[in-house]
């Protein structure tokens, strides 16, 4: 039997359909932005934008136990709470990476087969930002003691310094954040870190007949090895291990010359037990290459399972888990956790793929869970 869906979503597909239609990859987002901030205004909510960021704000409401407004300064920043309520934040992001070759499907032309909408975005992460703001929609008028914040970020696929980052302190207090990543609707209450290192070995030129010359890239050999076989002694159940992987190498200008420099990329997903000062530090002791990190401020991140949130998370009968992916969560300073509909497996593939009933079910259970706060 055919299943049957709400007027919310049947709105929320139909709208990921026009952001699909509507590309978007990262830094490039203004004109799903534009869509976004339209379809709030045709619902009578009052939009805020910070390039291409687009929120809203749900007061605290008399019966709730908190204050009866909220007001925007001129330069849209959200005032803090004057009873010391805190805002709950509910956020996804409107880009995406480009397109993977293999896709069946045109990647920005929305297709439904069955329960299936097929797109660029529609999985990572279309679902959750639909699902979130069909959930805010609905909630915004019920009785709360805190203030709830929808927020479409940008430039989250590439941690762009323009994404949520420069938003966050526009927002006033955040106690708690939802952030709608594909997580099968499974609590994702910690998070692995992201450090990317680029690596150089040096050495000396020299004539590849004659034995001159010192070879970078047995240097940079030698270095790769040690990060292969070395592990951080601490680990956790929900992330287990700092993962260091060696991605990119780069050598050489011609085949008789011996190469002076030999450079290399590191990955480093870090668990909640190092930071990444800590880890760089480590690996500067114990490599010869010259190390430069491009970032230190991917953090990874945990909540304790005590929270109410993701008690009310336990009592849905879910099960929390530690996620390796990264996401916006690493650049807030607040709790939080991911929450989405779809699957982190789909994300970055050809013909990803969201489903109606992800979507549908998604709304039902924010709501639900945000209703029991």
């Amino acid at each position: 039997m055919e299943r049957t869906y709400n007027e919310q979503t049947m709105e929320a597909v139909e709208l990921l359909k026009r952001l699909i239609a509507t590309p978007s990859v990262s830094r490039d987002e203004a004109a799903a932005a534009d869509v976004l901030e339209a379809y709030m205004r045709e619902k009578g909510l009052a939009p805020q934008r910070h390039g291409n960021n687009v929120w809203c704000v749900s007061p605290p409401t008399p019966e709730g136990g908190g204050p009866s407004q909220w007001e925007s300064d001129e330069e849209h920043r959200v005032s803090p709470p004057p009873s010391g309520a805190g805002g709950l934040l509910l956020n996804a992001h409107i880009d995406t990476v480009k397109p993977v070759a293999g896709w069946q499907h045109d990647p920005f032309t929305p297709t439904v087969e069955g329960d299936r909408l097929y797109g660029l975005g529609s999985n990572d992460c279309g679902g959750g930002l639909m699902a979130l703001l069909q959930a805010f929609i609905l909630l915004k008028d019920k009785p709360r003691p805190y203030h709830l914040i929808y927020l479409a970020s940008c430039e989250e696929e590439v941690s762009g310094k323009n994404g949520i980052e420069c938003v966050l302190p526009l927002l006033g207090k955040i106690d708690f954040a939802i952030v709608g990543e594909p997580t099968g609707m499974q609590p994702a209450i910690a998070e692995k870190g992201l450090m990317v290192i680029d690596a150089i070995a040096h050495g000396k030129a020299g004539h590849a007949a004659r034995n001159e010359g010192d070879n970078a890239i047995y240097h940079a050999m030698k270095d790769i090895q040690w990060l292969s076989e070395w592990q951080f002694p601490k680990q956790t159940e929900l992330l287990g291990p700092v993962k260091q992987t060696v991605t990119v190498v780069n050598a050489g200008t011609q085949h008789n010359v011996i190469p002076d420099t030999c450079t290399f990329t590191i990955d480093v997903r870090s668990n909640e037990c190092y930071t990444n000062e800590e880890i760089f530090a480590f690996f500067q002791e114990h490599l010869t290459s010259e190390l430069h990190a491009r970032s230190f401020r991917l953090y990874s991140s945990r909540i304790d399972e005590s929270h109410p949130f993701i008690q009310a998370c336990i009592r849905e009968g879910l099960t929390p888990f530690g996620s390796p992916t990264l996401s916006d969560q690493a650049l807030m300073r607040c709790p939080s956790l991911k929450l989405g509909p779809g699957e982190s497996a789909r994300s970055h593939t050809a013909d990803e793929y969201i489903k109606i009933s992800e979507i549908d079910d998604a709304i039902s259970l924010y709501v639900r869970l945000l209703s029991s706060l």
